[in-house]
């Protein structure tokens, strides 16, 4: 859905595209891109931080996501996935949003 450059990536941000590549891509996208049908980009000025703090991603695994800014229903819990693999998934995703003028 929306074409994301991808930067080069520190340690961090790597094992935070591997928990992301396993947990949430399925429905945003191999690169946050976003999933027609599925789930938003998250790579969108919608998700920059003065509108979507940390501690909004930082709790949408645990507990899931009403749906409020896009049509494809509520976010569900993610059952696995650690607050220590959610908090890279966080910094991999500021980093592509950083990359791609959002911030």
């Amino acid at each position: 859905m929306v074409d994301v450059v991808v930067p080069d990536l520190g340690s961090d941000e790597r094992a935070g595209e591997v928990a992301f590549i396993s947990f949430c891509a399925e429905c945003h996208g191999r690169n946050a891109g976003g999933r027609d049908g599925y789930g938003p980009p998250l790579v969108h000025e919608i998700y920059e931080p003065s509108h979507h703090a940390d501690i909004s991603f930082l709790y949408a695994p645990t507990v899931g996501v009403r749906a409020h800014h896009w049509p494809y229903g509520n976010m569900p819990s993610i059952p696995g996935i650690t607050q220590d693999e959610t908090a890279l998934v966080l910094k991999y995703v500021r980093a592509l949003q950083a990359a791609n003028g959002i911030e």
